[in-house]
């Protein structure tokens, strides 16, 4: 796996915030390239333990190598949103330490030219994250409807031009199937009008398309919660995002969890909030790191504390 690249955003602050404590029980619900897992299993050892999760072969197999001395670790090939399942597996019914979600896909991810991930090489659309998978780029983008198709560009990418683009893409496979990211970035170049931008026309519909395909917003909804019930008294959450889609629902879930009325009653009825922020404004990456590793300008990191 020597060709297995992957930076590790915000390593520190997102593992600071987690407060290592040897002899608990951590979670990384997105192994990766195991850099926060690895800075974790430093602080919590010898007595500490960390389950860690990911779906992707490739990467479990680099990190299963970097990670070998360590024997405190258990790797589950499972996604995070089974958490709940998997953790019972193992006997464990409460996170006593806390927990860290990585909302990022992997630099080896986007890169890698088979996957089908990036516009700029050319490669079959795919776009899994897991690859035993049914489900891929290509099915959205032969099969959807075109309202579905806008939908998904409006919502997953806040594309502005997204009815000039399903239009097309419609029109397009109607004579021939659309097989390759190369295609599909030219019919959204011609499918929209030329606008000073800094970023490349068809990056707001493969963000649509990527999220749609591995229910990215969908399962960050789901394991937030999950997390929240198997989080101990005293436990820590510590996720970080990369767009405003994402950070969106991370900050409504927390905030909402954190205060002490929920139920907008005359007579409040809630129970006592789940969590307390730690964080009121998100953490941003460094100069430092920006200048290192660009695309960590846009994370977010936002922390919370189990309290009850």
């Amino acid at each position: 796996m020597s060709d297995f690249k992957h930076y590790t955003v915000m390593l520190n602050e997102a593992v600071d915030a987690l407060e290592c404590t040897d002899g608990k029980i951590y979670v990384d619900c997105t192994l990766g390239g195991g850099g926060h897992s690895e800075l974790i299993l430093k602080r919590i050892s010898p007595n500490g333990r960390l389950i860690s999760f990911d779906i992707d072969d490739e990467a479990i197999a680099h990190a299963s190598e970097r990670l070998k001395e360590f024997k405190n670790l258990t790797i589950v090939k499972s996604s995070y949103t089974n958490i709940k399942s998997e953790l019972k597996k193992l006997g464990i019914e409460k996170i006593t330490g806390g927990v860290i979600l990585d909302l990022g896909a992997s630099y080896h991810q986007l890169t890698k030219a088979e996957r089908g991930f990036s516009f700029s090489k050319n490669a079959p659309l795919d776009m899994r994250f897991n690859m035993d998978s049914d489900f891929s780029a290509y099915d959205v983008v032969n099969s959807y409807k075109e309202e579905d198709l806008v939908r998904i560009f409006s919502e997953y990418g806040e594309e502005r031009f997204s009815k000039r683009i399903a239009k097309k893409i419609v029109e397009v496979r109607a004579k021939k199937k659309i097989e390759t990211t190369g295609e599909l970035a030219e019919l959204i170049v011609s499918a929209t009008p030329r606008v000073k931008s800094s970023i490349h026309p068809a990056t707001r519909v493969f963000q649509a398309i990527r999220i749609e395909v591995n229910n990215e917003l969908k399962n960050v909804n789901f394991v937030l919660h999950d997390i929240l019930d198997l989080l101990d008294v005293g436990g820590i959450i510590s996720v970080i995002s990369f767009h405003s889609l994402e950070d969106r629902i991370v900050k409504k879930i927390l905030k909402h969890e954190s205060l002490k009325c929920r139920c907008n009653e005359m007579i409040c009825k809630c129970a006592p909030p789940k969590i307390e922020l730690v964080t009121k404004k998100p953490i941003m990456a460094t100069d430092e790191e920006i200048k290192e590793n660009p695309p960590s300008r846009s994370a977010k990191l936002r922390v919370a504390r189990c309290i009850s």
